[in-house]
This record gives structure tokens, sequence and C-alpha cells, in this order.
């Protein structure tokens, strides 16, 4: 069983919420007015309770892929400008 084992909406729905919050920081009720704009009718407290609950999950499980390899935090570019004086 999955973290979204007996909920009410989708997991598809539920990250959707919970990553717009997260990666945009829009508001509980705009992304309220949003998702039934989309034919979810969800409560914003809802969503809150969503984001309390998955997001620190949603963190663990994506903070590999937002790590910086190596090779790409040390290395400088440095681009050539000529200016006339």
């Amino acid at each position: 069983m999955g973290i979204f084992s007996g909920r009410h909406f989708p997991r598809d729905i539920i990250l959707w919420a919970v990553r717009w919050y997260c990666r945009y920081g829009v508001s509980y009720r705009d992304l309220e007015e949003m998702m039934t704009e989309r034919g979810v009718p969800v409560n914003h407290a809802t969503i809150y309770r969503w984001v309390q609950k998955y997001a620190p999950e949603l963190d663990k499980h994506t903070r590999w892929y937002r790590q910086v390899p190596d090779w790409q935090a040390r290395s400088w570019r440095v681009d050539e400008t000529y200016i006339r004086v």
C-alpha cells in the first residue's frame, strides 16, 4: 500500500495541488479556485492538510533529483568581453 491509499481524491490531483503550492507559492484559496476551474471541487482546508502531510514526503523523494553534480558545482564559465575605450 502506498501513502495515497484510502484517499478520496486520486494521487495525481493531490500531487498537483501540493506541487503548485510548494513550487509557486499559490495560496490555498487560489489553489481551491484553480482546482474548481479544472473540475475538481476541493476545499482549501483539504489542500492545507495535503500539504502538511505530503510535502515532506515529496521533498524526501525529490531531493536526489535536485542535487547539483560535483563537476557542475566546481566549474566556472567565463566569457570574454572587449570594451573599446
